[in-house]
């Protein structure tokens, strides 16, 4: 056998023998894992689902209705609201994010309109760019096509003919989602002059025929291979509640948007935690669907098996309105993955609360407490602690094993379906203008050759088995989402980019399965470090659940004890405060 590493088959693994080990193997040393091992699973070459049993408590969505139909669906999911009460400023915490029903409230009743909030962004983006240190949250955009879009929103409400909740809803779109007229650059210099954008990608599409106004394209790591967000391109954008401090990548610019007020939602992309590390760095929620639940047409990222397209928004239930806009699977993924209907939790029904109240929280201790800052831990483990408390979720000790083989298995994917995407202009001479840190990374992804993706895809048949068997004995598993809260901007970083392996690897410490195994997460803010900087928490569901994860989010929204912190860099644009 020489020094051949014979794994056995993966329903002969004894699970209750795992052993945790913290050390993260880096760079070439995945390779030489993989050259070595005897992986005895057939490949699985895209996320495969066993069929999945009816979530309780919910409502089913028709992916083939009209977008702004399932978005009047999802309202009439949502518990009770009084947006009066909280415009007065009556019985509301000293800071609290404006909610997309605030927002429809006030435009219904004459309070404020489309064009009033235009112009206070349109404001707010110029303040930005003469900050003492710029913040630049956004790579393209046009104040008369915002003000037109605004106009058009405005006339809808003066007619009373809304096209939805979302009329005069304010989103980002992140750079490597198509926005018509904006181009794609994916935060590149030159990715727009050989992909011209000639109409709006598909999630797109659908919330604008809810009447969402889009502000332009938001800034992100280039070409959305990095964890924190830098880019000497346009800038790096800085972290609302610290402005020495990272965003988290790559949806940089999405999540900074939200947290700072600007927008109530964005879109953004996660491959490998792109939506949720900011969303928890930035102290925002951040929803990763099942694989194939959104149609990716129109992205950057839109031939790969880790990617989706996910809402960025301040809290769950508006996550949930963009969530019921933007889902529908595409044609060929609908016949090859078997979805499930989609649905969403009925969040104000006595079903409902049964449903949460018999959910098994799975939690690996070890991996749980691998983080940098026990801040992290600690603050996660009290939201466990409440959600036994008040709804009775009990907590279940698991061990997931092959934690390494994951990152190997999802670090080979999505490098090598990012450099089959680059390659021809790579080789055409593109690859001088790329940063340096993405330069580095192609080069590592160069070196895979095709046995390694071919092994890479046996191990994620093999750790799909691995977790659909700990999902049969828990509902959801809980981690922290990142092992650090956001980490200081290094200012030589501002010009030329960085590298920092070990940022990298407690960042992205808990968020590879639901990339490579395709399954749904979402990032929920559950308080602050001793630095005042946000902690997530990160539920992982079955597939097609999403509607599980979201009512569990909303129960960790509900129960938070501390306090929602205004960030450093907050604007309102609402009442213009």
């Amino acid at each position: 056998m020489g020094n051949k590493r014979v794994m056995v088959p993966a329903d002969e693994v004894d699970l209750t023998v795992v052993k945790y080990e913290p050390e993260v193997i880096q760079g070439l040393c995945y390779q030489q894992m993989l050259c070595k091992s005897v992986i005895p699973e057939t490949p699985m070459y895209k996320p495969e689902f066993p069929t999945q049993e009816p979530e309780p408590g919910v409502v089913g969505l028709e992916e083939d209705g009209k977008p702004e139909d399932r978005v009047e669906c999802a309202l009439k999911c949502l518990p009770n609201y009084d947006a009066g009460n909280c415009w007065t400023g009556d019985s509301t915490p000293s800071f609290r994010y404006w909610k997309i029903r605030d927002y429809a409230y006030a435009y219904r009743s004459g309070l404020a309109n489309p064009s009033m909030v235009a112009e206070r962004f349109i404001t707010a983006v110029e303040e930005f760019s003469r900050k003492k240190l710029p913040t630049p949250l956004l790579i393209s955009f046009d104040a008369e096509e915002l003000r037109k879009q605004a106009a058009a929103s405005t006339q809808r409400f003066k007619e009373g003919n809304p096209l939805s909740i979302l009329d005069g809803i304010f989103m980002a779109i992140k750079d490597d989602i198509d926005c018509y007229p904006h181009p794609s650059k994916g935060a590149t210099t030159w990715l727009h002059e050989v992909r011209p954008v000639r109409k709006d990608a598909v999630c797109v599409s659908r919330l604008r025929s809810c009447g969402v106004i889009f502000v332009g394209k938001a800034n992100m790591h280039e070409i959305g291979l990095g964890t924190t967000g830098n880019n000497p391109n346009y800038g790096t954008p800085r972290n609302p509640h610290a402005s020495d401090r990272y965003t988290g990548g790559s949806s940089s610019g999405p999540a900074a948007i939200v947290a700072s007020g600007l927008c109530s939602a964005a879109l953004g992309t996660d491959g490998g935690g792109s939506v949720r590390i900011p969303s928890s760095l930035c102290g925002v929620v951040g929803l990763k669907t099942t694989y194939g639940r959104t149609d990716m047409k129109g992205s950057l990222c839109d031939a790969g098996t880790v990617e989706i397209i996910g809402p960025i928004a301040a809290n769950v239930e508006d996550v949930m309105l963009v969530y019921a806009a933007i889902l529908g699977s595409s044609p060929s993924d609908r016949i090859s993955l078997r979805s499930s209907i989609p649905c969403l939790p009925t969040l104000s029904s006595s079903e409902s609360s049964n449903a949460l109240g018999s959910l098994r929280l799975g939690k690996y201790t070890e991996w749980f407490n691998d983080v940098f800052s026990t801040d992290i831990s600690q603050k996660c483990d009290n939201i466990l602690n409440l959600l036994l408390e008040k709804h009775g979720c009990k907590t279940i000790e698991i061990a997931i094993p092959e934690l390494h083989e994951m990152l190997m298995a999802h670090l080979v994917s999505i490098g090598s379906e990012s450099l089959c995407k680059l390659k021809p202009d790579y080789e055409d001479g593109k690859d001088v203008k790329l940063t340096y840190d993405t330069r580095i990374n192609l080069v590592l992804f160069q070196s895979f050759t095709a046995s390694d993706y071919v092994a890479a895809q046996r191990l994620r048949r093999r750790l799909m088995y691995h977790h659909m068997e700990i999902l049969k004995k828990v509902d959801v598993i809980v981690t922290p989402t990142t092992g650090m809260t956001a980490p200081v901007i290094p200012r030589k970083a501002l010009k030329v980019g960085e590298t920092d392996l070990q940022v990298t690897g407690n960042l992205m410490r808990f968020i590879i399965a639901p990339n490579l195994l395709g399954l749904p997460a979402i990032s929920v803010p559950v308080g602050y470090d001793n630095q005042g900087l946000p902690i997530g928490i990160q539920l992982i569901g079955r597939p097609w659940a999403e509607a599980s994860l979201l009512r569990l989010a909303a129960a960790v929204e509900d129960l938070c004890p501390e306090p929602k912190k205004k960030p450093m860099s907050f604007y309102d644009m609402l009442k213009g405060n």
